[in-house]
C-alpha cells in the first residue's frame, strides 16, 4: 500500500514529497476504526509546526483531510459500524498518510457524511470549514449585525468563511488579489437564482489605486470593522514581491473598529508598542489561528465533533458551498502538492481510482 509523504531536508526549502509503500496494523485498537479511503485533500503541511512539537519523523505524512467507507471497526467503538460514509481530519502525530487506500483512525476523529453530501466536496471542505468555524465563533464570538473583513477572500478558507458570516446575519467585506478573484467575489452568492451577493463589498487590493483602509472605513462610516480575518500579514512595509499583496500590521488596526477582533494566521506576528497602544484604546483583541489546538485536549473533543458535524451538514444542505478544482489522481499527487506546498495552487484534491 503507497502514500504520500514528505521528506524532510535540513531546511524547510529541502523537503521533498515522495511516494512511499506503508503497512496497515493488522489489529485494531478498541477506538480504532479502518477506513477505505475514497478522496483526501492536499494543504500546506506545516514544517516548522512538527518541529515545535519534537515529532522525529524523517519522512511526515501528508493528506490529513480524508473521507471514506469503514471497514471494520474495533471492540469498543459506538459511533461507527461497516459500510458507514464517513469524513475527518487525520491527528497531527498520526503515521499514516491520508492517501493511503486504507487507514487505521480513532473513531473521536471522524463525523458520519449525509448522503447528499460527495466524497471531493467533504473532504475539500472540512478542513477549512473547522478554520473559520474556529476563527469566526471560537476566536471572535461573531454575532448578527458584526462586520467582518476577509482577506483574500476567494481562497478556499475564505469562501467558507464569507458563507459562513453571511448565514448569521454578518456583513462582510473581502479582499480580492487578483481581478479573476474580484470578479468571482462579486459574482458569489447564496444559492442559485438570488440576486444579493454575499459580500458588500470587495475590495481589489491588486490595484495600486485602492487603498484598504480608506476602503473599510468609507464602508462602516468611519467606525471600523467588527472582525478582521488575514491571511498573512506584511511585518514591514517593504516586503519581498511575493507578500507584497498582504495587509501591513498598522493598516489592519487601523481600519478595525472599537471592541473589534483581529484573528490572525501569521504565527511571527510582531506588535511595536505604538500598535499595542492603538489596541489598547479601542479595546480591541488579538487571536492567534490555529486549528490544531483542538487535538491537544480531550476536554474538547465533543466541541470539535460537533463543529465538524456542523459542518458537513451545512455542505450537504448548501449552505456552504466550496469552490474546489477538478480532482487528480494518485499518481499526480507528489507534483500536486509541491505546487500547494508552494502556493502554486491554493488547494488539490485526490480521488482513488
Amino acid at each position: 500500500m503507497k502514500g504520500l509523504y514528505c521528506k524532510l531536508g535540513e531546511t524547510t526549502a529541502e523537503a521533498k514529497f515522495v511516494i512511499q509503500e506503508t503497512n496497515l496494523a493488522s489489529a485494531l485498537g478498541s477506538n480504532q476504526v479502518k477506513v477505505q479511503v475514497k478522496a483526501c485533500a492536499l494543504s500546506p503541511l506545516d514544517i516548522k509546526l512538527h518541529e515545535d512539537l519534537k515529532f522525529q519523523r524523517d519522512l511526515v505524512p501528508v493528506g490529513r483531510e480524508i473521507v471514506g467507507i469503514v471497514l471494520q471497526v474495533g471492540p469498543k467503538v459506538t459511533f461507527f459500524q461497516p459500510d458507514d460514509e464517513v469524513v475527518g481530519i487525520l491527528p497531527l502525530d498520526t503515521a499514516m498518510s491520508g492517501l493511503c487506500d486504507a487507514i487505521v483512525i480513532n473513531e473521536h476523529h471522524l463525523v458520519q457524511k449525509p448522503e447528499k453530501l460527495s466524497w471531493v466536496e467533504a473532504a475539500g471542505a472540512i478542513r477549512d470549514g473547522l478554520r473559520a468555524y474556529t476563527a469566526l465563533h471560537t476566536l471572535a464570538r461573531m454575532a448578527s449585525g458584526h462586520t467582518l473583513l476577509v482577506l483574500d477572500g476567494a481562497s478556499p478558507f475564505g469562501v467558507l468563511a464569507i458563507q459562513l458570516a453571511h448565514y448569521h446575519g454578518v456583513k462582510v467585506l473581502a479582499s480580492a488579489l487578483s481581478s479573476e478573484d474580484q470578479k468571482f467575489l462579486e459574482q458569489l452568492r447564496p444559492s442559485v437564482g438570488v440576486r444579493e451577493s454575499l459580500v458588500a463589498r470587495v475590495i481589489g487590493v491588486w490595484d495600486a489605486k485602492v487603498d484598504l483602509v480608506d476602503s473599510c472605513l468609507e464602508e462602516t462610516g468611519g467606525l471600523g470593522v467588527d472582525i478582521v480575518m488575514d491571511s498573512g500579514v506584511r511585518l514591514h512595509e517593504e516586503e519581498p514581491e511575493a507578500r507584497c499583496l498582504l495587509p501591513y500590521k498598522h493598516d489592519i488596526i487601523t481600519l478595525l473598529g472599537v471592541g473589534g477582533h483581529w484573528v490572525t494566521t501569521e504565527q511571527n506576528l510582531q506588535l511595536d508598542p505604538p500598535d499595542s497602544r492603538s489596541l489598547f484604546l479601542k479595546a480591541a483583541s488579538l487571536s492567534f489561528l490555529n486549528e490544531e489546538v483542538w487535538g491537544a485536549s480531550s476536554a474538547r473533543q465533543g466541541r470539535y465533533l460537533h463543529i465538524m458535524k456542523d459542518i458537513v451538514e451545512k455542505l450537504s444542505t448548501g449552505t456552504l458551498r466550496p469552490q474546489l478544482e477538478d480532482p487528480v489522481p494518485l499518481y499526480d499527487a507528489t507534483v500536486s502538492m509541491e505546487m500547494v506546498q508552494k502556493k502554486q495552487v491554493r488547494k488539490r484534491l485526490v480521488v482513488q481510482l
